[in-house]
């Protein structure tokens, strides 16, 4: 496998989990936190695929899918736009309320344009610095990495919340 194929395959487990995870949820579901200050799944959800958007958007010099497809209108959260969830209040969090149909379409919509990203890069292209603002520099490999590495924790806590809701719920 070469590296395209390594990091397309890297980013389809995060939709894997992301889909495995909404599957038949209400937003009673959606919405569930296991404490006050806990996340949601919703929550969780929005903030893996908006630090995707603005990652990847960001290396990719495009527009994030996020804005330029509407789904902030769609999503209609109240915070601004631009907002991908760090440093988001415990309000913040019980904000986003939402379906998973939406969710899974905006996820989808970002799942496609990281593809067709990674499918424009060379190996030589991910030896590129594409942030100086760390000691050392940070290269395009380690960022899409560190975007994998971020969605997949935050994934797989969506997935155990779900599985405390189920277990709470008696399912």
């Amino acid at each position: 496998m070469d590296h395209t194929g390594l990091l397309i395959d890297a980013f389809d487990r995060i939709r894997e989990v992301v889909h495995a995870t909404l599957d038949d949820l209400d937003e009673k579901a959606l919405t569930y936190r296991p404490d006050a200050d806990a996340n949601s799944i919703a929550w969780l959800i929005w903030h893996l695929t908006r630090v995707q958007d603005d990652h990847v958007a960001g290396v990719a010099e495009t527009p994030q899918v996020w804005e330029n497809d509407g789904w902030d209108q769609r999503f209609d959260l109240p915070f601004p736009s631009g907002q991908i969830g760090y440093g988001q209040s415990s309000d913040d969090v019980a904000a986003v309320t939402t379906d998973a149909e939406l969710l899974l379409g905006y996820h989808d919509a970002v799942h496609a344009a990281t593809v067709a990203y990674v499918k424009t890069l060379s190996a030589e292209d991910l030896d590129r610095v594409v942030d100086e603002n760390w000691d050392p520099p940070v290269t395009l490999s380690v960022r899409l990495v560190s975007v994998v590495s971020d969605d997949l924790q935050h994934a797989g806590q969506a997935a155990y919340v779900r599985g405390l809701f189920e277990r709470r719920q008696g399912s």
